[in-house]
């Protein structure tokens, strides 16, 4: 009912109890659990009158190769529209009007050297690297500096194509994967039907190969941790969500609640919770049509539940 191509075949789904008592399902480890609306309000109460924007956290967003402004443009506004406090972009030199002229309170960097690069790694939280990174010399930099630090780190797009080539190294530091089912084939060295044939099996593959919290996305996100917490499913959003630039909403959605919460899988269940749920949201007056930028107010919306 929640897997592969069953959102094609399954129609509203109502559930049955039976009078079987929560005692009962706690002695049962389910393959699959929902994600639940509820859980916004437990993670993100109303802030303290008192708090300041250093209190909600530092992101660094690398991305943005040449002529590719636009993804790492729509990460860094998601990771302030879901309430990160200050958000950084390190990109190339020439895209920084593009993206400063679109969302001037995103604070923009553009990078020469990955020695560069250094200044902007200390002062953050956690890292976000890949949307439209490209695999040229100069991301490849950027990558390796990544790499070194020792942050919390969520990888997109790119960085995956990167890490299909480059294995991360041994490090304590929560890393997230977020492929879509061509970068999670090329990661686990599959064919891309075999993913969606095996989505299950292969969002919990990734995640123990490379010992990271993996969101396998699609329709039905599934979302899958190290260990034995049950694998995750996001059964809200709509076909309307899949248009460019959907995926790097998602990622800065993540990456703003990373540095918020201090939880990464807390950060990537509800990332992809919040995204599902505005993506439903900005598509109430039609999925057809429905824009990768038209989630930023409704994130607002759900980010204040």
């Amino acid at each position: 009912l929640f897997l592969g191509e069953s959102a094609d075949y399954c129609g509203a789904l109502e559930f049955a109890g039976l009078g079987v008592t929560a005692a009962v399902y706690a002695q049962h480890r389910p393959p699959l659990t929902r994600l639940r609306a509820n859980e916004l309000a437990a993670a993100l109460p109303p802030r303290r009158r008192s708090s300041h924007k250093g209190d909600h956290g530092s992101l660094l967003l690398l991305g943005g190769g040449l002529g590719m402004p636009g993804a790492i443009r729509l990460a860094a506004e998601a990771a302030l529209r879901v309430g990160a406090g200050l958000v950084r972009v390190a990109t190339r030199p020439e895209n920084v009007g593009a993206v400063t002229a679109g969302r001037p309170e995103v604070i923009c960097h553009g990078i020469d050297s990955p020695r560069q690069m250094e200044a902007l790694i200390a002062a953050s939280d956690a890292i976000v690297v890949g949307p439209g990174l490209g695999l040229s010399d100069w991301a490849q930099g950027l990558w390796r500096a990544a790499l070194s630090s020792t942050k919390p780190m969520v990888i997109d797009a790119d960085g995956l194509n990167l890490l299909a080539a480059t294995p991360l190294p041994a490090t304590d530091a929560a890393r997230i994967l977020t492929p879509h089912p061509g970068e999670a084939a090329r990661l686990l060295k599959w064919s891309t039907a075999d993913i969606q044939a095996n989505r299950l099996r292969a969002v919990n593959t990734l995640s123990e190969d490379f010992d990271a919290i993996t969101v396998l996305k699609g329709a039905r996100t599934l979302v899958a941790c190290p260990g034995d917490d049950p694998t995750a499913v996001c059964d809200r959003g709509n076909p309307g969500m899949a248009s460019a630039g959907m995926g790097d909403v998602l990622t800065g959605v993540i990456g703003g609640l990373l540095v918020q919460l201090r939880d990464p899988v807390a950060a990537a269940r509800l990332g992809v919770l919040l995204h599902a749920l505005a993506g439903d949201s900005a598509a109430g007056d039609g999925e057809r049509g429905t824009l990768a930028g038209d989630l930023m107010p409704h994130l607002r919306q759900w980010v204040n539940p």
